[in-house]
């Protein structure tokens, strides 16, 4: 009887034993388990690098390797302890975090020097600053409809008295030009607009999803779909300002803002000015990445008959190319590098993003990003490039019944062709996975969009860095790496580089 009982705990513990899962498997599992958790916390990239080490140290204990199995296992481990540290101090505050922080710069102006304004709005928390500004979200006290207010401080303590005329003309200008513009669906409108002895208010419509930049930034890059409507809006934006003899002069991802429908208003006209035909303008205003050659070429040749509308045309082929790549086509760790690529008008189609564009819409950036002005389209010509085409023909086919049955026959092989190919898409292996994942096009993006998320803070606007800054895996053309000494010094020109960029 004894050995009956005894046989049969052993079979009970033999089986419980054969069920159970061993202690070396359950780690392989829990770090399994651990890299998906940091996918889904927003880590992705170091998520993904985790969870295939974790699956290369199993295979290593399955096949024996104990030792190589502890070493991937410790560099799983490691991954995903970097990418909860990223998690808890980067991606979490940011996730519930919907306002900007307001410091000492951004304290509201007191109601004797804004006494109008605040009798008709009531100021909330700060959505965006500038260089000189600080905008608002803003509360009609009547209505109650939210608006955004651009307030800028104009007081002897931070400005000379030049400055201070110079701010002040300026927004009158930037004013009287808005009001100009006003009601077209593609411009931000001017609601109201106050002035003090302190401060200047300027009350716009309140866009809640923000710049274009930090919409590239979420997304990358756009399809061709998405960046047809973008580039369709902004080129009738800015043909109804060229039209109007207006003339922009700062167009780029940062001054486009979206409404809640994703429709897109071209904002900040402080650069902005009257340009009437056949007259000739010299100042040198923008942004370096958008700015056109003869922008710089008037600049530096006294001799130079000046710039025209054409400038905003060379701005509008930059959008079209970062949208489209992610990056700009104009950029290099030396400013004065990257004018020089501008004047010469260097750029090209390289990267693993243009491996999917047409050739409509790189002939579309070619015709918009040509070095003479003369040669460039102008907004309405861009506007009946074929990249604007719309799929849907304006006029309806006038088949016969036989042509409609052939029509049906090939759509219905053209649908079970790309059925088919579907179902039997090759899988992705661990091995292409691990041998080059940058040429896969969907990690490419999941590895992009990882590193905009950690870093996209980094390239924000007013900083020395660029977006193209973050896709750079290597020094562009011949230029060599910068030393420890040069680097601390990179925004310094010498005489060379200045000969580099006149010729």
């Amino acid at each position: 009887m004894e050995d009956e009982e005894n046989a049969v705990e052993i079979l009970v513990s033999n089986t419980e034993a054969a069920h159970s899962p061993s202690p070396i498997r359950c780690c392989w599992l829990r770090l399994r388990y651990l890299a998906a958790t940091s996918i889904i916390c927003g880590c992705s990239c170091l998520g993904v690098m985790a969870l295939v080490f974790a699956i290369k140290a199993e295979e290593r204990h399955k096949a024996g390797h104990s030792e190589e199995a502890v070493h991937w296992g410790a560099r799983a481990r490691r991954f995903i302890l970097i990418s909860f540290a990223i998690w808890l101090a980067v991606l979490a505050p940011t996730s519930v975090k919907m306002t900007l922080d307001v410091g000492p710069e951004d304290e509201l102006p007191d109601w004797a020097a804004a006494k109008e304004f605040y009798q008709k709005y009531d100021p909330k928390d700060v959505i965006g600053r500038g260089v000189s500004s600080v905008v608002r979200r803003c509360v009609h006290r009547a209505t109650g409809h939210e608006f955004a207010v651009k307030i800028m401080e104009v007081t002897a303590e931070r400005l000379s008295p030049e400055q201070l005329e110079e701010v002040r003309e300026a927004t009158r200008r930037e004013t009287h030009i808005l009001r100009q513009v006003a009601g077209h669906p593609h411009i931000i409108t001017l609601i109201d607009s106050y002035e003090s002895s302190s401060f200047m208010f300027l009350v716009f419509d309140l866009m809640r999803k923000g710049e274009l930049f930090d919409y590239l930034t979420e997304k990358v890059a756009l399809s061709e779909k998405e960046t047809r409507s973008i580039m369709r809006s902004l080129l009738e934006a800015v043909n109804f300002l060229h039209a109007n003899n207006i003339v922009h002069r700062d167009l780029k991802p940062e001054n486009i803002l979206l409404d809640d429908n994703m429709q897109i208003r071209l904002s900040d006209f402080g650069f902005s000015c009257h340009l009437e035909p056949g007259e000739k303008l010299r100042e040198l205003c923008g942004t370096p990445g958008y700015l056109a050659p003869e922008i710089l070429k008037c600049s530096m040749d006294e001799t130079h008959p000046g710039y025209g509308k054409e400038v905003d045309l060379w701005a509008c082929g930059v959008i079209l190319f970062t949208l489209l790549a992610g990056s700009p086509p104009f950029w290099h760790r030396r400013q004065i590098l990257m004018l020089r690529m501008i004047m010469e008008g260097q750029y090209q189609f390289n990267s693993p993003e243009w491996d999917d564009r047409s050739n409509t819409v790189k002939d579309l950036i070619s015709r918009l990003l040509q070095v003479d002005p003369e040669e460039r389209l102008t907004a309405e010509q861009a506007l009946q490039h074929p990249f604007f085409e719309r799929c849907e023909g304006s006029q309806p086919w006038n088949l016969t019944p036989r042509q409609r049955f052939r029509v049906a026959v090939w759509t219905v092989l053209a649908a079970g062709r790309v059925a088919l190919s579907i179902h039997h898409a090759r899988p992705l292996t661990k091995s292409a996975l691990l041998r080059d994942p940058y040429a896969l096009r969907p990690v490419r993006r999941l590895i992009d969009g990882c590193a905009f998320r950690l870093y996209g803070h980094w390239v924000k606007k007013g900083e020395q860095q660029n977006r193209a800054a973050l896709f750079q895996h290597r020094p562009p053309g011949p230029f060599p790496i910068m030393g420890p000494e040069e680097e601390g010094d990179s925004a310094a020109v010498t005489e060379e580089e200045a000969m580099l960029v006149l010729g």
